[in-house]
């Protein structure tokens, strides 16, 4: 039971992470990695969460004339200028950098407002996202 608690807190907080809310998922799959949970359960955990909540950013990128002005959006206008000139320049492969901490969501957002296909979004994102916790867990696993 604690270990399904442990997984829902994972996804939940992977989710969040990806979405308006701040949120440290590396630091919750860091530890529980640490405390013996196996790996690849995590790993599957922790990206599903992640890009789950990367659609809620592109699903608002669809609707951003609706939403862009109000307080919970993921992101400035700064950053979604910033984020649209970095996708027209680099197209769909710059969701390859939708795991960075900073511009990550933005760009995640544009893919909506740009009308980018939900199946290349998820296959980039995904991809992305899973990344990102394969090196958090190659750190955790060398420092084991």
């Amino acid at each position: 039971m604690d270990q399904l608690l442990a997984l829902f807190g994972l996804f939940g907080v992977s989710f969040l992470a990806a979405t308006i809310l701040p949120a440290q998922s590396e630091a919750a799959f860091a530890g529980l990695q640490w405390a013996g949970y196996p790996m690849l359960l995590l790993l599957l955990v922790a990206s599903l969460g992640n890009t789950l909540g990367a659609v809620v950013n592109w699903a608002l990128g669809r609707s951003v004339h609706r939403f862009q002005h109000r307080r919970w959006f993921p992101a400035s206008p700064a950053a979604l200028e910033r984020a649209t000139r970095w996708y027209n320049r680099w197209g769909r492969w710059s969701l390859l950098l939708s795991w960075a901490p900073i511009g990550g969501d933005a760009l995640t957002v544009v893919a909506g407002v740009l009308r980018e296909p939900l199946w290349s979004f998820l296959l980039l994102v995904a991809a992305a996202k899973t990344g990102r916790y394969l090196v958090v867990a190659a750190a955790v696993g060398s420092l084991q």
